[in-house]
């Protein structure tokens, strides 16, 4: 019997940047699209697709807040880490000169990510929902005054004309995106670097975050995010998510976590995963 192909589930419209890292990392799988983030969070939970593709930080943007929402309630673990340069060209419908243009629809951060070019000829900003999907609206209106801000697979899947390329502003705007899958699988220890990411609970105390993350320091755990949050909308307690280069069965990260766990209500690992190349090329 043929086997299966497996599927990993994203967020966004075909031609979307999580479409364009899930082409580049899993080319054999089908990419599923999904409305919004609680979707693919479903989509596996569900057994509809097997994997996700998540972004969680952008170089510009900042964090990605509602996967950081997401991450501590759900049952997916972390298992792989992508970085995508983020590109965006400027297209329209064949035939169409960029003199031609009289609005550029993308998705708001895109067109935040975009000024220059927006200025330069004049054009009136348009909010779409998401950026492969301003370039399926072009293509629907037929209106060669329209031109959408959207990645290159965009230009393939929707057939339209790239007119300008590489448009974003800075050329360091880079996403990172994580895999999350149903099952926990740890990557080895002594097999390259490693990434663990985490989640714990402190209370609202004098120095309580001071001596939970004391232990990291003594251990000489390099820790590369810390992130606060609220729990359940109470001012008493906080919870923080962090990653930190090593593995947990090594003797300085495993004493760390030992101290962590002694002064915090409760720590979750969310995952144990290669180091993308990304973090040494930009080290």
């Amino acid at each position: 019997m043929p086997e299966t192909v497996k599927r990993i589930a994203y967020q966004g419209e075909p031609g979307a940047n999580s479409h364009q890292v899930c082409a580049q990392h899993y080319p054999d799988w089908e990419a599923v699209p999904c409305a919004s983030f609680e979707d693919v969070f479903a989509a596996v939970d569900g057994g509809d697709a097997d994997l996700a593709m998540i972004p969680i930080d952008n170089s510009i943007a900042g964090r990605v807040a509602d996967i950081h929402h997401f991450l501590p309630a759900s049952s997916l673990h972390i298992v792989a880490e992508h970085f995508l340069r983020i590109r965006f060209h400027l297209m329209g419908l064949p035939g169409t000169r960029i003199e031609d243009v009289r609005t550029v629809h993308s998705h708001v951060h895109a067109l935040g990510q975009c000024r220059k070019i927006i200025r330069e000829h004049g054009f009136t900003p348009v909010i779409s929902g998401d950026t492969a999907g301003a370039a399926r609206e072009v293509v629907e209106a037929g209106d060669p005054t329209m031109a959408a801000i959207s990645p290159p697979l965009a230009a393939d899947i929707y057939g339209l004309e790239v007119l300008a390329h590489d448009v974003e502003d800075e050329e360091h705007n880079t996403t990172r995106f994580v895999v999350l899958s149903p099952d926990f699988v740890q990557a080895p220890a002594g097999n390259g670097p490693v990434v663990t990411s985490f989640i714990f609970n402190v209370r609202n105390l004098p120095a309580a975050l001071y001596k939970a993350l004391g232990g990291f320091a003594t251990n000489g755990v390099n820790m590369t995010k810390l992130e606060s949050y609220m729990v359940g909308g109470e001012f008493t307690a906080t919870q923080f998510l962090a990653e930190v280069d090593g593995h947990p069965d090594e003797p300085g990260l495993k004493r760390a976590l030992e101290e962590l766990a002694f002064f915090t209500t409760d720590v979750k690992i969310l995952g144990v995963y290669p180091a993308d190349q990304f973090r040494a090329s930009s080290a």
